[in-house]
């Protein structure tokens, strides 16, 4: 009964205070204090919902634009990685969140770039338009698995990160998300009190001649599973 109650009043203040972040943000002309404003709410939204929140190694970010990549174990990922990261990064995200309200909207006026992934198509399109975006010197995070399911393990990586990240000579950052399986579980929307990590593990220098993508994309990825203690997917 506390699990629930703490649930439902953690859904009672994230509601409202996405509401206040996109009003304010209509008003807000620059992109980068827009992300700034986002990211002041979210670490204000842990910080009223008494989730430990610790990032680590945020130094070792590149000075350079670069592509971050992080391993996608909960809904809360994306809150949790843009309250660490600072406001020069856009999000790379699955298309299906355009229509989630207040949420599509917030994401857009952060610039994030949206990407189909069941139409080959509409995703060849948007993948061109993530690599415009990242030669104009622009920073990008990706969640390579994609989705994410109730199984704890690592899911392969898709491509276009570290595609992109190689046709604009961009170093690839491995990103390690610790505690959000456990705070918020796939398949409720009931938040649990548990400590969050976000840790900058590695930089991958994807311009390196003798470096291949593909195997940056399963040193990232073998990294981040080691990190969150979770095996890989088949």
């Amino acid at each position: 009964m506390r699990r629930r109650f703490y649930g439902l009043w953690c859904i009672g203040w994230l509601t409202p205070t996405a509401v206040c972040v996109l009003l304010l943000n209509l008003f807000v002309p620059r992109l980068r204090s827009r992300r700034a404003v986002a990211r002041a709410a979210s670490r204000c939204f842990l910080r009223i919902a008494g989730i430990p929140f610790r990032v680590e190694g945020l130094e070792q970010l590149p000075a350079a634009p670069c592509v971050v990549v992080a391993n996608h174990a909960s809904y809360l990922d994306g809150l949790v990685v843009l309250a660490a990261l600072p406001p020069d990064f856009a999000f790379v995200i699955k298309k299906e969140m355009v229509r989630v309200p207040v949420a599509g909207v917030l994401l857009r006026r952060l610039g994030s770039e949206f990407v189909e992934r069941f139409d080959r198509h509409r995703g060849a399109v948007d993948a061109r338009r993530v690599l415009k975006r990242a030669a104009t010197g622009e920073s990008l995070v990706f969640f390579p698995e994609g989705t994410f399911t109730e199984r704890r393990a690592v899911g392969k990586f898709h491509g276009g990160a570290f595609a992109t990240a190689a046709r604009n000579r961009m170093p690839v950052v491995a990103l390690a998300v610790h505690g959000t399986r456990e705070a918020l579980p796939s398949g409720t929307l009931l938040m649990r009190r548990v400590p969050i990590r976000v840790q900058v593990l590695a930089t991958f220098h994807a311009a390196a001649p003798q470096v291949d993508a593909g195997d940056i994309r399963q040193q990232a990825r073998a990294l981040i599973a080691s990190a969150v203690g979770e095996p890989l997917a088949p």
